[in-house]
């Protein structure tokens, strides 16, 4: 049975590609669902970004998908871009990543 900790594992090696901070650090996946199919399990994200017009949301987005269908188990993933609650880093992201980020 595929678990949460896991997904969130795989998510670790996705990265912002301008803040260099792994999305699980900042804080930016807010959930992680799975439900199971006639062909497999399926594993649901809810996937925030650190700004509306991040420019590279396609690529973080399709990052994570890819980052999911790692995890042995996992027959299909779906990301949802989810913008509620707005991601603050002084509440989402790790202490490390705040840190990396400059916020004490």
């Amino acid at each position: 049975m595929v678990e949460e900790k896991e997904i969130r594992e795989a998510l670790q090696m996705v990265e912002d590609p301008e803040l260099g901070i792994s999305i699980q650090d900042l804080g930016l996946v807010y959930a992680v669902r799975f439900e199971t199919k006639d062909s497999g399990l399926l594993c649901e994200i809810d996937l925030t970004l650190t700004s509306p017009g991040c420019p590279v949301a396609p690529e973080i987005m399709a990052a994570a998908h890819r980052a999911i269908l790692t995890v042995e188990g996992v027959f299909d993933a779906h990301v949802n871009l989810v913008w509620t609650p707005r991601w603050d880093p002084k509440v989402h992201a790790s202490e490390d990543a705040r840190m990396d980020m400059g916020i004490w």
